[in-house]
């Protein structure tokens, strides 16, 4: 999930993020698609708001409200700070969102593709609860991601793990505190890292922020879905890619082995780091694809994603995945 920081709302922001009356949950988002973007290199400042794509997209919060519609954001803080706008709270009462779907389903997530006719659906901040947990494995089953403005949270509990036993903790919860520690701020992956390093056969204590719900979406306790070949990564004309660095874009949906790579790759960031990521995931595929070994691949990704520090036996996986993407052998 993309980082940035966040931009001064300005006046025009305040005309566009404008309710809308007597439009049903699950509407049709619309976009007034942008004929072409330029894209600039990684790392250059957000072009001015004239020069961005006019997009404007369709957003309500999960638990229920108006239609809202938001424009002009180039990463993940600033939509949260449009959506935050249109409905009159501050930005860190958003959780996360989903497109198309008002549910708290993982594998309609937004990352960091949006389709230009995607609706958007903001989960706030709702009931916080503390657990403790005995560690009685040294795996507790848990895969972590992040929304991209620093809050970290469950995607998904495997089946028959030590989370699993705990029913209070569900797919969708926001890890505040680990043992005290408070972790707002913390990238997934390093909330990973701290959940995998935690003592073995000793009790820990976890607070958790869950998803407001409306009445009619209390169901029974959700794992996550698992992956799903036949799941897109955008709707629509195109999507709007955001970046961590530099501007937003429009591009073509993803091809066959855009996705089938991105999905592979994502795989794998859960199996090594317990984190799901198609943002990074797609970062990853997006830095291989013209690359014509594993020592250049390691080298540019590196450059582009150092900080993460990945693995050597991870990125020789990542190289081939995205080679069997391109071969067809997925």
């Amino acid at each position: 999930m993309p980082l940035g920081p966040w931009k001064k709302k300005n006046k025009s922001a305040k005309e566009s993020s404008t309710l809308v009356d007597n439009e049903e949950v699950g509407g049709h988002a619309g976009g007034s698609a942008a004929k072409s973007a330029a894209v600039n290199g990684a790392g250059l400042p957000p072009p001015p708001a004239s020069l961005r794509p006019k997009l404007v997209f369709h957003t309500q919060l999960a638990h229920g409200s108006p239609t809202g519609r938001i424009e002009g954001f180039t990463n993940v803080k600033e939509l949260y700070g449009k959506i935050a706008l249109a409905f009159h709270m501050n930005p860190p009462e958003i959780l996360f969102c989903t497109l198309n779907t008002h549910k708290i389903d993982m594998e309609k997530l937004l990352g960091g593709q949006i389709g230009l006719e995607d609706f958007i659906f903001a989960h706030v901040r709702g009931l916080k609860k503390e657990v403790e947990v005995f560690k009685s494995e040294d795996a507790l089953g848990l895969t972590i991601t992040d929304n991209g403005a620093g809050y970290a949270f469950i995607k998904r509990i495997k089946e028959g793990s030590v989370v699993d036993g705990v029913k209070v903790i569900s797919v969708g919860d926001h890890i505040e505190c680990i043992n005290g520690q408070n972790i707002v701020g913390t990238r997934h992956y390093e909330v990973a890292r701290m959940l995998k390093e935690l003592p073995r056969d000793k009790n820990f204590t976890l607070k958790l922020v869950e998803p407001m719900k409306a009445f009619e979406m209390l169901e029974p306790r959700s794992k996550g879905a698992k992956p799903a070949n036949e799941n897109k990564m955008g709707t629509g004309r195109g999507t709007l890619r955001l970046r961590s660095k530099g501007p937003a874009t429009v591009e073509e949906v993803p091809t066959e082995f855009e996705e089938k790579a991105v999905r592979k790759v994502d795989d794998l960031l859960e199996s090594y780091m317990g984190i799901r990521d198609t943002e990074l995931a797609a970062t990853m595929v997006e830095v291989g694809r013209d690359k014509k070994n594993p020592d250049e691949f390691a080298m540019a990704l590196d450059e582009a994603l150092g900080d993460f520090a990945f693995p050597d036996e991870f990125v020789f996986d990542v190289w081939g995945a995205i080679g069997d993407a391109k071969q067809g052998r997925f």
